[in-house]
C-alpha cells in the first residue's frame, strides 16, 4: 500500500532532524551559521556549487512568462559563471504528458515547475527528491514561507515543492463587455444564479459569450462547488470520492449544459479552437467574452497581452456565509530524484524565492510570492503595475471566502480529469443527459482512485 500522505511543518521537521541534523548542516557549510548560508543562497551566492553545472529547467506558460523567466536565468548565471541552464518551456497542453515520458526514460529535469494537481502523483512514485536537508542547512531559505505552504508540498514526510507563489480560484470580468451589455458588475458574494443571468444577457445583448472559458479543463472549479455543498471531492485517504450524493454533481453538469444550449459558453468545438490560441487570446481578453475562469494572476496575463482593465472576482456563491475558497500554492518549484545536481538546484530554487533580482524581473508573473520578504519588497518598490497590486489585495480580500487548503489531488488525478472532460463534453453533445453523466463520473473517479491509491 503506497504511504498515506503526510504533512509536516518545518517545526516539526527540524524536531525530527535534531541535533545531528544540525551538526550535519554546520559541517556541510565550514562552520558557517544556517543563518548566513540561507543569506548567501538569497543573495545568489553559488559557492558552494564547485565547478561548471547545467542545469536542466522546465516550466509550463506563455510567452511572457517563457520571457521573465530566461532573464532570470541569465541574471543568475550572471551573478554565477559556473552555473548554465538548459530549458525546456512550453505551454500548459501537453505539458505534464512530457514530463510522464521524460520520468519514464530517466530524462525528467533537475527542475521542474510543479502543480499542485500532480505532486502527489510524481512524490508516491519516487520522482522528486526531499528537499529538507537544504532547508536544514541553510542551502534553501523557505524561512520567510508560511508553514501551511510548505506544508502542502510536503508528502509522505519529504520535502518535494517548494511553493513559489500562492493562488485562488478566481473568475475574472471584462468591465468594457458588461457595460456593452448594460450589465452591473457583479460584486464578491455574488451567486450561482447572478452568474446565468448575466453570462444569458451578454449573450442577448451583445453575442458574445458570457463565460469564454472552459469549467471542465480540470476539477480545480468543481473542487470549488463541492465544497460549497460542505463536503469534500476527495476522501481523506483518497480511495473514493469524499461524498455520496450524486445530485451535486448532475447539478454542475445541469449549469454548464444551460449555458452552453444558449450559446453564452462555448460549446466542445468552440472551446477547442479558443484554447489552442493560449490564453493571452482568451475571449474575456479580447473583448469576446464577460467572464472566464482562472486563477488570481490572470489580470496580469490579461495586462501583458495588452488589456489592463480586467478585474477580479470570488467564484459565485451557493449560500451567503461558505468558505468554499482555499489559498492553493499557485505552483512548486521540485527537484528530480535522479538530478545529478540537487545542491546547485536547491541553491538557485532559494534565490529565486527570496532574492529582489529575481523578484524584480518576475514581478509577480507567477502569482502572489509565497515569500513575505519579496512580497514586502514588491509593494514597496514601486514597481507592480495597479494589476499586480490588485492581484495581492485580492488574495487578502478573498481571507473571508476561503476555509482548509485541501490536500494536494490523488493519484490517478490525470485520468480522472480527462474522464471529466470527456464525460462533460457527451451531455454538451447531447449524448448523455446530466444525470447520467454524473452518475458515469461518480462511478469512474470512483474507480480510478481506488485503484491508484
Amino acid at each position: 500500500m503506497e504511504e498515506i500522505l503526510m504533512k509536516i511543518s518545518r517545526r516539526n521537521f527540524l524536531k525530527v532532524a535534531g541535533a545531528a541534523g544540525v551538526a550535519s548542516a554546520l559541517a556541510a557549510c565550514g562552520g558557517a551559521s544556517s543563518s548566513t548560508a540561507a543569506s548567501s543562497a538569497a543573495s545568489g551566492s553559488a559557492s558552494a556549487v564547485n565547478g561548471d553545472v547545467t542545469i536542466r529547467f522546465t516550466w509550463w506558460g506563455g510567452q511572457t512568462r517563457h520571457d521573465l523567466t530566461q532573464k532570470v536565468l541569465d541574471k543568475y548565471t550572471e551573478l554565477n559563471p559556473n552555473v548554465h541552464f538548459e530549458t525546456t518551456p512550453s505551454g500548459w497542453d501537453g505539458y505534464f504528458e512530457k514530463l510522464a515520458t521524460d520520468t519514464a526514460t530517466g530524462g525528467m529535469a533537475d527542475i521542474v515547475q510543479m502543480d499542485y494537481m500532480y505532486i502527489s502523483t510524481y512524490a508516491k512514485n519516487g520522482s522528486l527528491a526531499d528537499l529538507s536537508s537544504y532547508a536544514s542547512d541553510g542551502t534553501l531559505d523557505i524561512s520567510n514561507v508560511d508553514d501551511a505552504l510548505i506544508d502542502a508540498g510536503t508528502i509522505g514526510g519529504k520535502m518535494v515543492g517548494i511553493p513559489l507563489s500562492t493562488s485562488l480560484v478566481s473568475f475574472i470580468y471584462n468591465p468594457s463587455v458588461l457595460e456593452e451589455a448594460g450589465v452591473t458588475a457583479p460584486q464578491n458574494g455574488w451567486t450561482w444564479d447572478d452568474f446565468v443571468s448575466i453570462c444569458k444577457t451578454v449573450k442577448e445583448k451583445t453575442g458574445k459569450y458570457g463565460f469564454g472559458g472552459s469549467a471542465f479543463i480540470d476539477t480545480n472549479l468543481l473542487n470549488y462547488w463541492v465544497r460549497e455543498h460542505g463536503v469534500s471531492l476527495f476522501a481523506e485517504d483518497n480511495k473514493s470520492l469524499g461524498f455520496d450524493d450524486v445530485q451535486i454533481l448532475t447539478d454542475y453538469f445541469q449549469l454548464w449544459k444551460e449555458l452552453i444550449d444558449a450559446g453564452a459558453a462555448p460549446n466542445p468545438d468552440e472551446y477547442e479552437q479558443i484554447a489552442t490560441l493560449g490564453n493571452d487570446a482568451s475571449p474575456v481578453i479580447t473583448g469576446d467574452a464577460a467572464f472566464h475562469q482562472s486563477w488570481n494572476n490572470f489580470g496580469t496575463i490579461g495586462a501583458n497581452a495588452g488589456n489592463d482593465t480586467l478585474e477580479l472576482l470570488v467564484p459565485p456563491v451557493k449560500k451567503a456565509g461558505e468558505k468554499a475558497l482555499w489559498y492553493k500554492p499557485g505552483m512548486f518549484f521540485s527537484v528530480s530524484e535522479t538530478s545529478k545536481v540537487k545542491d546547485a538546484a536547491a541553491a538557485f530554487i532559494s534565490w529565486f524565492l527570496n532574492s529582489d533580482e529575481a523578484n524584480d524581473i518576475m514581478l509577480g508573473e507567477r502569482g502572489t510570492p509565497s515569500a513575505s520578504n519579496s512580497r514586502d519588497h514588491l509593494t514597496s518598490s514601486g514597481a507592480l503595475t495597479q494589476k499586480q497590486v490588485e492581484m495581492f489585495d485580492f488574495v487578502s480580500d478573498a481571507a473571508d471566502y476561503c476555509g482548509d487548503t485541501p490536500a494536494p489531488d490523488p493519484s490517478g488525478i490525470s485520468e480522472i480529469n480527462t474522464q471529466f472532460k470527456n464525460i462533460a463534453y457527451s451531455v454538451f453533445y447531447g449524448q448523455a443527459t446530466p444525470a447520467e453523466a454524473a452518475q458515469q463520473f461518480y462511478d469512474e473517479a470512483n474507480n480510478i482512485l481506488a485503484t491508484n491509491n
